[in-house]
């Protein structure tokens, strides 16, 4: 059995905004804006009652890409988001390990829907370059 040493994290969500990005700067003056999009199936069960699921996902964008968001982005606007799966851990007050696995998107493009800016995208320009975990470290959410 051949390995491969390449892998993919690559992550596309079509979905709705639960509520207006937060937005905040660390200490190095990068914006960083959170939200969640929420994403929804249905489908037919095998009693032929129709089910609904929706499923929740925390997004972090960056630099430039924050401040679009800021601008153009808000609740129960329709989203596309592209970006990678990322996973952080702490310590909660009880010493409890906590984890949280995050959209880190690389693309955010308008689709419209409930409060439609305009069709719009923002791709950062150094969409590639990895975040300084001491820049992490200093956000409180």
């Amino acid at each position: 059995m051949a390995y491969s040493r390449n892998s993919v994290n690559k992550v596309m969500l079509v979905g709705h905004v639960g509520a207006k990005p937060e937005v905040r700067y660390t200490n190095s003056g990068s914006a960083v804006a959170n939200f969640n999009l929420a994403t929804n199936e249905q489908w037919v069960d095998s009693d032929g009652n129709r089910q609904d699921r929706t499923d929740w996902h925390r997004v972090v964008a960056w630099r430039q890409q924050a401040e679009f968001c800021e601008k153009y982005i808000d609740k129960g606007q329709l989203l596309y988001v592209e970006g990678k799966l990322q996973t952080r851990s702490w310590e909660d007050k009880n010493g409890a390990k906590r984890y949280m696995t995050e959209v880190i998107a690389d693309t955010i493009t308008t689709l419209g829907g409930r409060g439609d800016a305009g069709s719009g995208s923002q791709q950062p320009s150094n969409a590639a370059e990895p975040e300084p975990e001491d820049e992490l470290d200093d956000l409180p959410f």
